[in-house]
């Protein structure tokens, strides 16, 4: 079984903008990887921006509801290249638990 197996059945809502370039990143990282998620453009749907801030405490983005319950960052601001797909899989399988 394959890691990205592990990400089956999690329901995952990426939080993003189209001008933003991590969230480009991330997007294709998970599309790239046959990763089922649902997009949640927080310029077109109402409330998306002020829930997100509203239970993250944070404006950046992308950010990834999963399960519609626990937040995980969708981006690493500490890496150069911004995101370790071995890391984000870890924290949303951790979320998802």
């Amino acid at each position: 079984m394959s890691r990205i197996d592990d990400l089956k059945g999690l329901d995952l809502a990426v939080y993003s903008a189209t001008w933003c370039p991590d969230c480009r990143r991330l997007e294709a990282w998970l599309t790239g990887h046959g990763v089922a998620h649902q997009k949640v453009d927080i310029e077109a749907v109402p409330g998306a921006a002020e829930k997100l801030e509203a239970e993250t405490g944070k404006r950046a983005i992308p950010f990834v509801l999963v399960n519609g319950r626990r937040w995980v960052r969708g981006y690493h601001k500490e890496l150069p290249q911004r995101l370790d797909g071995d890391l984000l899989m870890e924290e949303l399988v951790a979320a998802g638990k």
